[in-house]
């Protein structure tokens, strides 16, 4: 998988490799006949019980019978209901053996895990996916601003996209060709902010990063390729 223009459209990356990893586990697949029944989520075998469907309805673009189906599959990966960041670290490795996944899951997990609790339950997971797969392009890039904002202090610095970037090419560089070089991943992230930093001061604010998006093709055509996936 090549990974070249990363620096515009690392939210098309997230959104790639997330469905990619989702679909391998079968927690995105298409319905089922039993998927159509009208029963609610069964929660006789989990430690966590999630909220329920019409809660769930309420706050993601998701019907209740994608949402049964939704719950079947993260269910099936996660029986007690939570997944903590070692699980979502063991699920990108086993995805990408021949590269180092763990940074790149680490900072994808605290993008779901909103509330620190250091696990992911079912409603962070649908409610972030809904945003992912569903979501205004406005509420896609503010999603994709919090995952580089990894101190959560509302402004993206070098250091935090670089950080983003390394994650990714540690997780992927083995799969392109050619190979990339060690320098690539700060080229990106120089142009990263050459695009995006429009007042210059080092940093990139929600205002910024989010005129900017909006502005370039690829990342607007990006933000509809996975809206119908499941």
């Amino acid at each position: 998988m090549g990974i070249q223009g990363m620096e515009l459209c690392a939210i098309a990356v997230v959104i790639v490799l997330f469905v990619a990893v989702l679909k391998q586990f079968g927690i995105l697949e298409p319905m089922s006949m039993e998927d159509s029944s009208d029963s609610d989520l069964e929660l006789s075998t989990v430690r966590h019980q999630p909220e329920g469907l019409e809660q769930l309805q309420a706050v993601t673009k998701f019907t209740k019978k994608e949402l049964q189906s939704l719950y079947r599959g993260f269910k099936n990966e996660c029986p007690s209901g939570l997944v903590d960041e070692e699980t979502f670290k063991l699920i990108y490795s086993q995805f990408f053996p021949q590269g180092d996944a763990t940074m790149y899951a680490h900072f994808l997990f605290n993008a779901f895990d909103q509330e620190r609790s250091g696990a992911i339950r079912f409603e962070d997971f649908v409610i972030g996916l809904s945003i992912l797969l569903r979501g205004t392009v406005h509420e896609k890039l503010k999603w994709a601003f919090n995952l580089y904002d990894i101190n959560k202090d509302g402004y993206i610095t070098k250091e935090e996209m670089l950080a983003i970037m390394k994650s990714i090419y540690d997780m992927m560089g083995r799969y392109t060709y050619p190979m990339l070089r060690d320098d690539a991943p700060i080229e990106h992230v120089e142009r990263f902010f050459q695009k995006m930093d429009r007042n210059h001061d080092g940093v990139v604010t929600i205002d910024e990063f989010l005129e900017t998006c909006q502005k370039d093709e690829n990342i607007m055509r990006s933000m509809q390729l996975f809206e119908n996936v499941i």
